[in-house]
């Protein structure tokens, strides 16, 4: 499970060296693919984690007149939203040498 607590991954939308950015592979779009590849990880486990955490709150009502805010559900979801985006996350994971790739041609 990722940390995102822990993460140093920007909030917002920021500028890479392309030579800091495909070192490792001495590809950009391997580089670039690997990096999508785990941020769609990232992103099913984060969303899993949301559902999870959401249902804890969750009140099933049969009874369409009985609409409610569930203030902890609003609350959990307002954290999420201010969370770095999993691409973020994966480029950040990537620049530290966190993520395990091989290419299986060489």
């Amino acid at each position: 499970m990722i940390d995102l607590k822990k993460t140093e991954a920007p909030a917002s939308t920021i500028t890479y060296n392309k030579n800091e950015f495909d070192a490792q592979t001495e590809n950009i779009y391997e580089a670039i693919a690997v990096v999508a590849k785990r941020s769609i990880q990232i992103n099913s486990e984060i969303k899993k984690e949301l559902i999870e955490k959401l249902e804890e709150f969750a009140t099933y009502n049969d009874s369409l007149e009985e609409i409610f805010e569930n203030k902890e559900q609003i609350e959990v979801s307002k954290f999420y939203e201010k969370l770095p985006k999993p691409h973020a996350l994966a480029v950040q994971e990537w620049l530290e040498g966190k993520i395990y790739y091989r290419n299986t041609e060489k």
